[in-house]
């Protein structure tokens, strides 16, 4: 191969790599958006889930609980 050839290989090269990078970067932006009203909804559904595992940690904590278990431990 001459000096040309490979410079015009290594140009057509970088240019569909650039492409490909291009492309797969915007598919990658684009799943990651989520409108609005879903935002809304997985922020609700964290809150929620905050609330959950507040009271597990509050009952688990507890020393009633703590009681209870070893009862139950004892049977």
């Amino acid at each position: 191969m001459n000096l040309t050839a490979i410079f015009i290989v290594a140009i057509v090269v970088g240019g569909i790599t650039s492409i490909i990078s291009t492309l797969s970067n915007k598919k990658i932006k684009e799943s990651n958006k989520f409108n609005k009203e879903e935002r809304d909804d997985m922020q609700v559904q964290i809150q929620k889930m905050n609330e959950r595992i507040a009271t597990l940690e509050r009952i688990v904590t507890d020393e009633k609980y703590s009681l209870n278990k070893q009862f139950a431990d004892l049977k």
